[in-house]
């Protein structure tokens, strides 16, 4: 049976020294900590928020992410599509999720606002509603991504073929929806 550790503040922690216990983890703060190229593998997070926290390269396999909040945090290579699905929701507030994956996964009216997604792969995820408020997303790929509803108003540098992917409903603004004609080689003229 797995521990169940509730109401926990965790500051600056490094999980390649002091390896995180495999638990069920419910409404903690994780500030300051360091578990970049550690393991999280098979932990439970419901209710949790991590802050100004280095994951880049953490293994997440069967990780459980419900109703996780991550701000200011550096998230690059995560791959989140071997996290547990059951029940996942994350949200990210100005974080470095450059060459994360989320194939497949349902981020359905995630926020990702003020983030960093470089050559994030986002093929065949659900992100219907989810918003996209000054994030970067120079090299993401968007293939069969549901993006029904999504806010694009202030994202950037995204090319998404609307051809390939549901859109319907999608906001974008000029100069952004430029990045939807991309994909047909066409040339824009002021």
């Amino acid at each position: 049976m797995r521990n169940f550790i509730e109401d926990q503040t965790f500051s600056k922690l490094n999980g390649v020294e002091s390896p995180l216990e495999k638990a069920e983890y419910e409404n903690c703060i994780f500030s300051e900590c360091d578990f970049s190229a550690s393991s999280l593998n098979s932990i439970v997070f419901s209710n949790c928020e991590f802050n100004e926290c280095n994951l880049s390269m953490t293994k997440i396999s069967d990780t459980a992410f419900r109703t996780v909040k991550f701000n200011h945090c550096k998230l690059a290579g995560l791959q989140f599509d071997g996290c547990n699905p059951f029940l996942l929701e994350m949200n990210f507030f100005e974080c470095n999720l450059n060459y994360a994956t989320f194939y497949k996964l349902n981020m359905k009216n995630a926020d990702f606002s003020g983030s960093s997604l470089q050559e994030v792969d986002f093929t065949e995820a659900n992100l219907a509603g989810a918003v996209f408020t000054n994030c970067d997303l120079q090299n993401a790929v968007f293939d069969r991504t549901n993006l029904m509803g999504a806010n694009f108003e202030t994202g950037y540098n995204y090319e998404i073929n609307p051809t390939n992917n549901v859109v319907k409903n999608a906001r974008f603004s000029y100069p952004g929806m430029i990045g939807l004609v991309t994909s047909f080689k066409v040339k824009i003229v002021k």
